[in-house]
């Protein structure tokens, strides 16, 4: 959809501008000749007639008047910031269903709003970041995860912990060792999935402390999991140009251990801020629609880490 949305706007841009262009190469000067000519015929020419005359089109006046507006929007949302609404709780606590958030769209890149090529580059993914990409599955659908695999990094995903070997740099000596990612427990109870309470705990990918939920009672899917290789159940190794993703809410999220690697050219941007954030927590007897608010949390309007 949001492909077809930039289509659409690339289309409506270029379309109006071009119409503005010709009305002022063109149309406009001929005109403006077309008045010359009646007042050399007669000189006390009224206004309300040069008026008449020297006027656009209604399709050009609107083509002139939303040309602007159109542009910024489009230059906006293509290179600058852009809205997306999280639809799951696959990001939870960082996350919650119902925020709307604002993607730098520069973070990683300048691409064309269309066929997504890179025309300038602007930076890279670092370890701990929130993403938003195309699904590499499916590329008309945008997913939101948080950057945990760089190129080259070995990435172990094991009874619920996770380890990370970063790449080895070239010249490096010794190369970086497996190490376990520590979290310390916050809560439980908070939250909860199926009637049972997730624990909540602290963790830090990089230089990014965030919070993660487990949800204790619930195995993980091992059988589900990409397989790369020989390379045992739930380890990883990111290859060039791709990244690992994951989502906080550990045990209710698709992500990389299931699907694979994100490729660099599927990044769209960084998500950075919630702009404003919607409950939905309606019953089922409620007669107002479920997409409808019931709420705003103005408390969790800010950045995001």
């Amino acid at each position: 959809m949001a492909a077809y949305f930039s289509l659409i706007l690339v289309l409506v841009t270029l379309s109006s501008g071009l119409v503005w262009m010709a009305d002022a190469l063109l149309l406009a000067p001929k005109r403006r000749e077309k008045l010359a000519l009646a007042q050399a015929v007669n000189a006390d020419i009224s206004e309300e007639i040069a008026e008449k005359i020297t006027r656009e089109s209604a399709f050009v006046e609107t083509s002139r008047s939303i040309f602007p507006v159109i542009a910024f929007v489009l230059i906006l949302r293509s290179f600058i910031y852009e809205p997306f609404q999280i639809p799951s709780g696959s990001m939870m606590p960082t996350l919650l269903v119902g925020d709307f958030i604002l993607v730098e769209k520069f973070s990683y890149g300048l691409k064309d709003p269309v066929w997504r090529s890179q025309l300038v580059e602007t930076g890279k993914p670092e370890r701990g970041d929130i993403t938003v990409f195309k699904y590499p599955e499916n590329p008309r659908i945008d997913y939101i995860k948080r950057v945990v695999g760089l190129p080259g990094d070995r990435i172990v995903y094991r009874n619920k912990q996770l380890y990370i070997q970063p790449a080895c740099a070239e010249g490096e000596t010794p190369c970086p060792e497996l190490k376990q990612v520590t979290h310390a427990g916050v809560n439980q109870g908070e939250f909860s999935q199926d009637g049972v309470p997730l624990t909540r705990y602290t963790e830090k990918l990089g230089e990014v402390t965030h919070d993660i939920l487990i949800n204790p009672r619930r195995p993980d899917p091992t059988s589900y999991y990409f397989r790369e290789g020989n390379l045992p159940v739930g380890e990883f190794i990111v290859p060039q140009g791709h990244y690992f993703m994951m989502g906080d809410n550990r045990d209710n999220s698709t992500d990389s251990r299931f699907w694979g690697f994100v490729p660099e050219e599927n990044l769209v941007g960084k998500a950075v801020a919630i702009w404003i954030s919607f409950e939905f927590d309606r019953s089922k007897a409620d007669f107002l629609p479920s997409w409808i608010p019931t709420g705003v949390r103005f408390n969790r309007v800010g950045g995001i880490t």
